[in-house]
């Protein structure tokens, strides 16, 4: 069955944004400045360095926009233009790793502020319970209504700018003091490498809304205004919050007050209620991140089935009444759950450090992009991009990005990191042998 077109421009790039905005920028500012020893301008050095690499990526990425409506977002241009094989890989990885571990650890997110709002003592296991309901909850509501989907991805987004640009705007005139426990040194050294990760993390979600490509009106027109668009009110948003934020509150106390410092910083100028009132602006903020991964994930196992590519052609039924495959959610549902089981042991008995399971994914994510990068190249070798920026410039920048990302990432734990990074080129070449190779390479 054909699906409808039903997301416009808005949507396209709120999803974009809201996936982006919401959940990096809030829970990992104080990651960022721990990295650089409270260092504030290396702090907005490197969030403009992990900028490039969404705007660079988008940009190159966008010439694949131009030229397909493929469903299936990245898949669909591996398969298109790079090679079914590469297109089973990225996909396999996509669908059991890089969506599942962000929308859990994103959901864990959600919950920790839920509690601060209620003003609950939770233990982290009942954090972790939270998370797990609030992660099925968005993704049955995404199931049963595409439209329900799209609205809350529109409306969250709008919220989430609230407490985004007033952080911003607050920053120039107020002041919160925080009595340090322990004044604390930090060996700077390298360690600013390892604030990649997060970052990486606080920007990432804007491929996710390539999955959508084929239910986007006008896709050829519209995906890559999207791409080209969001990425800058991105960048121009995270400067702002971090400069205010840094004002308002000394570094150190951030970093100290971990994930809790905005409601500190909101509670502290506006009052307990108020405060409480801005922080649920916050915590609607991540509930649209784990919507819009929830709204992309859904459609993975849908998309890979669609191209013969693990799963059967009965997963890739379209519901008449949803227009979605249910057997897709149900597979990603349980692909997120078992996720949430690993993100449970991994934290609880810190295997991964500061850094947790989709920070990785992401980086391995990056990774995989630069197969892209290297065909918009070819692209313009062959003729078909005149412009050299967009198809020699734009690219390389991007491969650099992905590069530098990775080291730190590796700078984090070197050994772990590297293990999980492995897992996922395991996982990656699964499904590039699973995939029949139906026409073979790609020209």
């Amino acid at each position: 069955m054909q699906k409808r077109q039903t997301y416009g421009l808005f949507t396209t790039i709120s999803m974009i944004v809201g996936i982006v905005i919401g959940s990096g920028i809030f829970f990992k500012a104080d990651d960022v400045l721990t990295a650089t020893g409270g260092d504030v301008k290396k702090g907005l050095l490197l969030l403009s360095l992990g900028a490039l690499a969404i705007i660079f990526g988008s940009l190159t990425l966008s010439e694949f926009a131009f030229r397909s409506t493929t469903n299936g977002g990245f898949v669909g241009y591996f398969d298109e233009f790079v090679s079914e094989k590469a297109a089973g890989g990225f996909g396999f990885f996509q669908t059991f790793i890089y969506y599942p571990s962000i929308n859990v650890v994103v959901s864990y997110a959600s919950a920790i502020y839920l509690t601060i709002i209620l003003g609950i003592d939770a233990s982290f296991e009942v954090q972790i319970l939270i998370a797990y309901a609030i992660m099925t909850i968005l993704i049955f509501l995404n199931t049963i209504s595409r439209k329900l989907g799209g609205g809350i991805q529109n409306v969250t987004t709008i919220i989430k700018l609230i407490p985004l640009f007033l952080i911003a705007i607050l920053g120039f005139f107020s002041k919160v003091d925080y009595n340090l426990a322990d004044a604390t040194k930090f060996d700077m050294k390298l360690s600013w490498l390892t604030a990649l990760a997060p970052i990486a993390f606080s920007y990432d979600g804007w491929p996710i809304a390539t999955s959508i490509t084929g239910e986007v009106k006008n896709p050829t027109k519209t995906m890559p205004i999207a791409l080209i668009c969001a990425p800058i009110i991105i960048l121009i948003s995270y400067l702002l919050f971090f400069l205010g934020v840094t004002n308002i509150l000394e570094p150190t106390a951030i970093m100290e007050l971990s994930d809790g410092y905005l409601n500190y910083i909101f509670v502290n100028l506006f009052g307990e209620k108020a405060g409480v009132v801005l922080t649920i602006f916050v915590f609607i903020a991540i509930v649209g991140v784990v919507n819009g991964l929830s709204l992309g994930g859904i459609r993975m196992p849908q998309a890979l089935s669609e191209k013969n590519i693990f799963f059967s052609k009965k997963v890739a039924h379209i519901n008449p009444k949803y227009q979605i495959s249910i057997k897709s959610s149900i597979i990603y549902f349980i692909i997120c759950s078992v996720w949430m089981f690993l993100h449970y042991i991994t934290s609880k008995y810190q295997l991964l450090n500061n850094s947790d399971v989709s920070e990785i994914a992401i980086v391995f994510g990056y990774l995989t992009y630069i197969l892209l990068y290297i065909k918009v190249i070819d692209f313009y070798k062959k003729g078909e991009i005149r412009s050299w920026v967009r198809g020699v410039f734009a690219p390389i920048c991007a491969i650099l990005t992905a590069i530098f990302i990775t080291c730190g990432a590796l700078f984090i734990n070197f050994v772990n990191v590297s293990l999980f990074i492995l897992t996922c080129a395991i996982a990656f070449m699964i499904g590039f042998l699973k995939c029949g190779g139906r026409n073979g390479e790609k020209n």
